[in-house]
């Protein structure tokens, strides 16, 4: 579309959370009329750490907001498999550090900097929060949003940023619920001090036993702190289960005991206990003038790590596509043409899990598709 063009496109992107946030910045670069929806009434310290890959940094040098998100987070080098007793199963480097003109190491942030860096750098009077969705209509080249407060907003392009139990995806696109993956994920954030020397360098480590019981230690050393993620199989669907310390203590059978002296200190009041879901692949992720972005179109499991990452390169992507094409129609179906089978493919993956028993069969059957569609 031409600059004219896209500078008179109004966009409301309904979610506040990482992918709306991200589709926010690149689109107001283009000079559009963007505003965010965001249901919670306001952006507090919420979830663990998530590592950001090189091709999603790529993207923020290209937006202007690196060194705002390096101020935020630390490099990494490399990630580790270890078995339960912490015997190293196998050591990587993360992809992509030397696919750029500059070096680019993956990087390890809470994300709740991230999104607040990303709504920082974006003007106030375009971020609205206390807005939830309730209703959206399609209108061809236009679509209207009604909010439970009983405002209405119109716009060329709605994008639904709405995550896994995206609203706007149940209306318009698919009814289909997420889906149960059999296991859940327990996730606390704490002081590295309290990490009985575990805390050593900038690198993510999972440690895995035998019985599909994961542990993910995400360093935060920028904060002095530890992101800390205990996954484990479970027939329990409630989205949000009730665990006791007995239950999390048994887990830990058969694991390094420095992990077990974490696990039995834990906070139980400050710890996420989920019931873990993703979504099978969406057949259509737009209309003319509306399309599904980051968890709404294709939420995957977390054993990649590629759901943030995936979001802000559908943010790029989507950028993108309304450069190239000569309308929003044209714009929303290069977009999906583009994006879709890399988020199929990595939803693919990401249902492999891990286990112990066949890290050594699984990891190398995964490396080159995700080699291949990380860009």
């Amino acid at each position: 579309m031409k600059t004219s063009e896209l500078k008179d496109l109004t966009i409301a992107i309904v979610g506040g959370g990482y992918a709306g946030a991200a589709a926010a910045k690149a689109l107001t670069l283009l000079g559009a009329d963007v505003h965010v929806y965001e249901q919670a009434t306001r952006i507090r310290e919420v979830g663990a750490g998530i590592g950001l890959r090189p091709p999603t940094l790529n993207l923020f040098r290209e937006w202007g907001i690196f060194e705002a998100m390096a101020a935020v987070s630390s490099p990494s080098d490399y990630f580790e498999i270890l078995s339960g007793t912490g015997e190293s199963i196998m050591q990587e480097e993360w992809p992509g550090i030397h696919d750029y003109a500059e070096e680019t190491r993956t990087r390890l942030i809470h994300r709740g900097d991230f999104i607040e860096t990303f709504l920082n750098v974006l003007p106030a009077d375009r971020v609205h929060l206390g807005y939830r969705m309730e209703t959206i209509t399609d209108e061809g080249s236009r679509a209207r949003v009604g909010f439970a407060n009983g405002e209405q907003v119109s716009a060329d392009l709605v994008i639904g940023a709405d995550g896994i139990r995206s609203a706007v995806r149940k209306q318009l696109f698919s009814d289909a619920e997420p889906v149960f993956s059999g296991e859940h994920a327990y996730r606390i954030v704490i002081s590295a001090d309290d990490a009985y020397g575990l805390v050593v360098d900038d690198n993510l480590r999972m440690y895995l036993d035998d019985k599909g019981t994961k542990i993910y230690l995400l360093p935060l050393r920028h904060r002095n702190q530890l992101s800390y993620d205990i996954t484990c199989l479970s027939e329990d669907d409630s989205w949000a289960p009730r665990i006791t310390r007995e239950f999390l203590d048994g887990l830990m059978d058969g694991f390094d005991e420095r992990l077990g002296r974490i696990t039995h200190e834990l906070d139980l009041d400050a710890l996420t206990c989920r019931a873990v879901f993703d979504i099978d692949p969406v057949d259509a992720w737009h209309s003319d003038s509306v399309t599904l972005l980051g968890d709404a179109a294709h939420a995957m499991l977390h054993h990649q790590g590629q759901g943030a990452n995936q979001a802000i390169q559908d943010a790029g992507g989507l950028t993108d596509a309304l450069r190239q094409a000569d309308s929003v129609a044209g714009a929303l179906e290069l977009f999906q043409d583009k994006r879709k089978p890399v988020t199929d493919e990595l939803q693919r993956i990401s249902r492999q899990s891990w286990d112990a028993s066949k890290v050594e069969d699984v990891f190398p059957g995964q490396k080159p598709a995700v080699q291949e569609v990380r860009s």
